[in-house]
């Protein structure tokens, strides 16, 4: 059950970032929030690389199987960005959220992973679940066009690939503290273009409040990627994937306890809550 109460752990971690980034919205804007989100995440995370003992030793191969993760990392943050702009959050979430399966089908075929029919149907439950608690009504984008819906499709599969292959990395040197740092500073180089061609249209908009939400932000999301590694060292693929992308779940509940007015537990809410844990039971019961 480690395994399991890692992976959990993560998405709790993930929900309590977006809880953090959205209080920061409230006195920034997003480009201040890039910045400071994504430093903090790195230097949370090297911290955590010299409390334990500090840069490992590691094959060659693992560097760059975790170099291709930090770029698909931020290809698929980009995508996810597109997908909400195009064609809104009611067809992008579902879309984005489907990567459990996406994960699982990769991990039977290529990494010979075992999932019996309650881990199977585990995940189908928790990927339904989702899918009902981030639907919400919502009307077409003024430039709708249907392969707009290939935005969120391809962030869900890249985030589907990337459970694979973080699995498969850490079977080549198992030290996720290391590998969540490596990442960690790839995706702060990659989004350099981006704040680079920003910098006219957003100016950064500085205020100590937002400042020290995105820091908490940033250090919530670094012990999200840091947890689910560990979770991913320690266990399947199949068990791990659809446990961390139970992070809606915890959005919605921590909304209801922080953001009153903000969020509302309807029936459909609950019924996605049912979903997603006897989704979660079955999964830890079929391991």
């Amino acid at each position: 059950m480690v395994t399991e109460v890692i992976a959990l752990s993560a998405a709790i971690s993930y929900a309590l970032f977006t809880l953090s980034g959205w209080y920061g919205l409230q006195y920034a804007n997003a480009r201040v929030a890039t910045m400071v989100s994504l430093t903090s995440r790195t230097i949370t995370l090297w911290a955590a690389v010299y409390l334990t003992g500090g840069i490992p030793g590691v094959a060659s191969s693992a560097l760059a199987v975790f170099l291709v993760l930090g770029i698909m990392q931020t290809a698929t943050s980009l995508l996810t960005f597109l997908g909400l702009q195009k064609i809104g959050t009611a067809r992008s979430q579902p879309l984005r959220n489907s990567y459990p399966l996406w994960s699982a089908f990769i991990a039977i075929v290529f990494l010979d992973e075992s999932a019996g029919l309650l881990v199977l149907a585990g995940t189908v439950l928790v990927v339904v679940g989702i899918v009902i608690i981030s639907w919400k009504p919502d009307v077409l984008t003024p430039n709708y066009r249907w392969w707009h819906v290939f935005y969120s499709l391809g962030a869900g599969l890249l985030a589907g690939i990337a459970f694979p292959l973080r699995r498969y990395g850490l079977t080549m040197a198992n030290e996720p503290v290391f590998f969540a740092a490596f990442i960690a500073v790839i995706s702060l180089v990659c989004s350099t273009p981006y704040l680079y061609i920003t910098q006219k249209n957003h100016q950064p908009s500085w205020h100590p409040k937002g400042t020290v939400h995105f820091a908490a932000s940033g250090f919530f999301e670094g012990m999200g990627a840091l947890l689910s590694l560990m979770a991913l060292g320690s266990g399947r693929v199949v068990i791990v994937a659809p446990i961390v992308a139970t992070t809606p779940l915890w959005n919605l509940l921590i909304a209801a306890l922080f953001l009153r007015g903000k969020d509302e537990l309807n029936f459909r809410a609950i019924g996605g809550t049912i979903a997603v844990v006897a989704g979660t039971v079955a999964i830890a019961l079929g391991r």
